[in-house]
Parts: C-alpha cells; sequence; structure tokens
C-alpha cells in the first residue's frame, strides 16, 4: 500500500466510546417508550449482552423510526428475545431491586435454558494436543481451524441476533478463548491438512495491532497455512478502525505483510443491512482494505425484523459488489439465545433469497444460502420441489465434519415451520438423509 494512501490520526478524529446496560435507561429516553417497555428490555440486557458505541448512535440508527427501525432492532434488546416466563422473571426481580446475586443467579439458570453452545462447539469442535484439550480452538472441518484470541472477545457493538452471545455475558465457564500461540501453532503444524486459519470472536478487531500480530505473524511460519481469514463487524459497527484509529496504518501493514507471503487474507466482514454501507467512512475503510491485497467476504444472517426482506439482501448483495467486496454467505438464525424471535422458517427463508437472488448480477451471485451451520456441517436449502408426489426440501452440505458428504444432495420432507435443520426429517420416509447422515 502506498504511503500516499495512509491517513494520519487528527485531533478531530472520532474517540471510540462503549455504551452498556448501565447506559440502556438513559439511552432509552430517546425513543417512545412505557416504563413497564423499558424494564423489560433492561431485564433482557440483564440476561443477554448489550453493547454500543456512538458511531452506530450517531451515524446508523435512525431514531425517528426507533423502536421499529431495523439498527435499533439491531443493537438494542427487545422484548422477543426472551420467552415470556423468564421476561416476567427478570422484569420482577428488577423492579424490586432485587440482591446482584439473585439477579445473577437467576440471569445463569436462563441462559443455560438457551442452548449457549450449539453444533458441538464445546465437545465435538474441540481439538486435542498431546492429551491437552486446546478450548480455545474449533476443528469442526479438516481443513480449517478456528483460533479465539482471548483478547478479541468482545466487539465493538453487540448484534441482538449473535449465536456467540455466550462469549459476552461474563461467564467464564461459556467463553471459547485462548492465549496460549505456542500450543495452537504446535497443533497447526501437527496437522497438514489444515490449510486455512480463522481468527475469529467476539472481534479480533477490537485488540490492538500489536496483540493480534502476536496471533497472525506466528501463522506465516507454517507452510501449510494458506490462507488466513478475520471474522470481523468493525466495518459496519466501528469502521475508523482502518481509516483514524491511532494504529490503523499498523493494521493496514500487518494485511500487506500476510499478502506478501504468499497468503490469501480475507476479512470476513459481517454485514446485515444495507444502511451499514451507507456512510463514507465505511466506504473509505473498504478501499483501504482492499488496497491492501485482502479480500473482503460478507456475510451475514436473515434475521427476523431487520432484514427479512428480498429487497433489503438484493441491495446488500449488489451494493458490497460495487465496492468491491464478494457475497459469501446468507446465514439462518442459529438454534441458540433469542432465536425463537428473530429466526425465520426455512420456506420462507428461501423464498427471501431466491427472490434476492434473482435481482442481482452474476457477480454478485457468488453468496450462497440460506445457510444452517448445524451440527454435522453447512447445510444449505437449495430449494423447495414435489418428487413422486411428495414436496420436500432439497438440500446439500457445502461443508462439513464427514467430507464425503459435501455437495451431495438430499431431501427433507416438507415444513412449513421449520426453522433449523433438526426440524427437518427425511423425505420419502427413509431413516437418514443419506448413509451416516442422521436427523437431529
Amino acid at each position: 500500500m502506498s504511503s500516499t494512501h495512509h491517513l494520519a490520526p487528527s485531533p478531530g478524529s472520532p474517540r471510540f466510546r462503549a455504551f452498556t446496560p448501565r447506559d440502556l435507561d438513559g439511552l432509552l429516553q430517546r425513543v417512545s417508550l412505557t416504563a413497564d417497555q423499558r424494564l423489560a428490555l433492561r431485564a433482557v440486557s440483564a440476561v443477554l449482552p448489550f453493547r454500543t458505541n456512538t458511531y452506530v448512535l450517531d451515524e446508523l440508527i435512525d431514531w425517528t423510526a426507533a423502536p421499529d427501525d431495523p439498527i435499533f432492532r439491531l443493537t438494542f434488546p427487545q422484548e422477543g428475545m426472551l420467552p415470556p416466563p423468564e421476561l416476567r422473571r427478570m422484569k420482577d426481580l428488577l423492579a424490586r431491586e432485587a440482591p446482584k446475586a439473585e439477579v445473577l443467579r437467576a440471569a445463569h439458570e436462563i441462559r443455560m435454558k438457551l442452548n449457549p453452545h450449539p453444533s458441538g462447539q464445546l465437545d465435538a469442535n474441540v481439538p486435542v494436543h498431546e492429551g491437552q484439550r486446546l478450548t480455545g480452538l474449533q476443528h469442526k472441518y479438516p481443513e480449517t481451524v478456528l483460533v479465539f484470541p482471548r483478547q478479541g472477545q468482545t466487539c465493538h457493538a453487540y448484534c441482538t441476533y449473535c449465536f456467540r452471545w455466550p462469549q459476552f455475558v461474563g461467564e467464564a465457564e461459556l467463553r471459547i478463548a485462548t492465549d496460549d500461540i505456542g500450543t495452537t501453532s504446535a497443533y497447526l503444524r501437527a496437522h497438514s491438512e489444515v490449510t486455512s486459519a480463522l481468527i475469529t470472536g467476539g472481534d479480533p478487531l477490537v485488540m490492538s495491532t500489536e496483540v493480534l500480530r502476536r496471533y497472525v505473524e506466528p501463522l506465516l511460519e507454517i507452510d501449510t497455512i494458506r490462507s488466513i481469514r478475520i471474522g470481523t463487524k468493525s466495518l459496519a459497527f466501528w469502521p475508523y478502525r482502518f481509516t483514524r484509529d491511532r494504529d490503523a496504518d499498523d493494521l493496514l501493514r500487518l494485511f500487506e505483510k500476510v499478502v506478501a507471503s504468499g497468503r490469501h487474507l480475507a476479512l470476513m466482514a459481517h454485514f446485515t443491512h444495507p444502511r451499514e454501507l451507507r456512510p463514507p467512512v465505511v466506504r473509505e475503510a473498504m478501499r483501504r482494505v482492499r488496497d491492501t491485497g485482502a479480500v473482503i467476504r460478507c456475510q451475514g444472517p436473515l434475521v427476523a425484523g431487520i432484514n427479512d426482506s428480498a429487497e433489503a439482501w438484493a441491495e446488500l448483495w449488489e451494493e458490497t459488489t460495487t465496492l468491491g467486496a464478494v457475497p459469501y454467505y446468507q446465514f439462518v438464525e442459529r438454534d441458540t439465545g433469542p432465536q425463537g424471535y428473530f429466526g425465520v422458517p426455512l420456506a420462507r427463508g428461501h423464498e427471501i433469497f431466491r427472490d434476492a437472488y434473482s435481482r442481482v448480477s452474476g457477480l454478485a451471485r457468488t453468496v450462497r444460502g440460506p445457510v444452517m451451520s448445524a451440527m454435522p456441517g453447512k447445510v444449505c436449502v437449495d430449494g423447495v420441489a414435489e418428487i413422486a408426489g411428495e414436496k420436500v426440501f432439497v438440500l446439500h452440505l457445502i461443508q462439513a465434519r464427514d467430507p464425503s458428504l459435501v455437495d451431495r444432495p438430499f431431501f427433507a420432507a416438507y415444513d412449513e415451520g421449520a426453522t433449523w435443520f433438526t426440524d427437518l426429517k427425511p423425505a420419502f420416509g427413509a431413516s437418514e438423509f443419506l448413509p451416516g447422515l442422521e436427523p437431529g
């Protein structure tokens, strides 16, 4: 990246300020809500994480449309995120100013009912090296390992739908994290089948470049690692990370170093709504990332009340393509946390995907979806068909624990209300979808 592209931090640069549950009541004064409604949102934030920042508040949310504004719903708690009995329980505790220990105990009990770690994250996905469980890594697919840096297990702002919410609620036993870089490297050296490392969180880009470098540079010494991915929401929620933060230029130089090593560097950018792409600073941030040789791949889930329309997705995919990024995945809301509130039935989700897909150019049709990151792998809903007189979902695995299952079509009995893989049953009276691929 030419030095002429570097921007020195200026005295007028925005400074990051986070807002947490202690600030929620004050922030909600900007919205027309009753006292009981504000209490309900506080009750939700006592169980599920809440964090936002000045950029989201000032640049992304349309306060004249709140509480129905999609970015408000994306970042602020909603009553329906907790089942009614659990919401009443937390409201009662807060209303009578119950002791903190009692509130924390109730919050923990509710969290444990919300399937905090779906798809085998704490058992089937945790690798073992020389008899030691590496609880800060995930190795679900042969060629890819996820690394969770301990210092990166937060975000610039939290999405209400986030399936990694257990990382943020302050319970150590629920968190996936490591700072053991040596053992991570040793594991990767011992597993030559791993060609791609995904640094994830939380958001690794909340870390300083100096800290991020400690995790990235050792990967460059492992010949079998051919690609490095960084999962981040920072382009949407704090684009100044790439433009005017104190070490923004250092971050881009680190990206350049990865690319110069001959690796593919992918910034796995989470965009949920087209409004996140509109501020000029986002476009500048994306340009600066691309100038390093890194590729921006964009993904996000289909979420009820936020982006559940073909119009939103078509605009999102076309705009990211125009900005030089690659539409990658449209995910299905995972079976954890507030899925009951944000989830969209698979049948409806595919209709939205197909309608949006039909509106964009071929350049944007790199996107795949709707995709469920389920226990056996990434299950893609290809469509609905009638075969031998039976209405069925047509599906395939984009990724799988068992590579022999990848890209083999299979069929599930049509279920208009199904929202997740475990809701599906094999079609035609079969006992399994494919040999080795059982329901549930």
